[in-house]
C-alpha cells in the first residue's frame, strides 16, 4: 500500500512558477513509478508527467514539455513537479499516482492516487 498526499498548489499569474510535491507513505515507494495527472473542470483527466522508480526516463505530455519537470527523492519518499511559465490552460486539480513497474501515460494503470491539489493560473 502507498498513500499519497499532494501539496504546493495555489493561485498564480500567467508566467509564474509553482512546485508541487507528493509525499508518499510506505517503505516500498522507491519501487514504484510515479505520475502526475490533472483534471480541469468539465474535462477528462489527462497525463502530465511520469518518472521511473529510479528517477530516469521522465515522460511528459506535449502541452507541458519544456515547461514542467518531474523529479523524485526516494530518500524523502517524495516526487516533485516543477511548473514554469504557467499558462491559464494549466489550471486544474493536479494528482500524483503510483504504480509498480514502468510508468505509463494511462491513468487506469496506476494503483494509488492522492487527493489532488488545485492549481489556478490567472491571465
Amino acid at each position: 500500500q502507498v498513500q499519497l498526499v499532494e501539496s504546493g498548489g495555489g493561485l498564480v499569474q500567467a508566467g509564474d512558477s509553482l512546485r508541487l510535491s507528493c509525499a508518499a507513505s510506505g517503505r516500498t515507494f522507491s519501487s514504484y513509478a510515479m505520475g502526475w495527472f490533472r483534471q480541469a473542470p468539465g474535462k477528462e483527466r489527462e497525463f502530465v508527467a511520469a518518472i521511473t522508480w529510479s528517477g530516469g526516463s521522465p515522460s511528459y505530455a506535449d502541452s507541458v514539455k519544456g515547461r514542467f519537470t518531474i523529479s523524485r527523492a526516494n530518500a524523502k519518499n517524495t516526487v516533485y513537479l516543477q511548473m514554469n511559465s504557467l499558462k491559464p490552460e494549466d489550471t486544474a486539480v493536479y494528482s500524483c499516482a503510483a504504480k509498480p513497474g514502468f510508468h505509463t501515460v494511462f491513468a487506469y494503470t496506476y494503483d494509488f492516487w492522492g487527493q489532488g491539489t488545485q492549481v489556478t493560473v490567472s491571465s
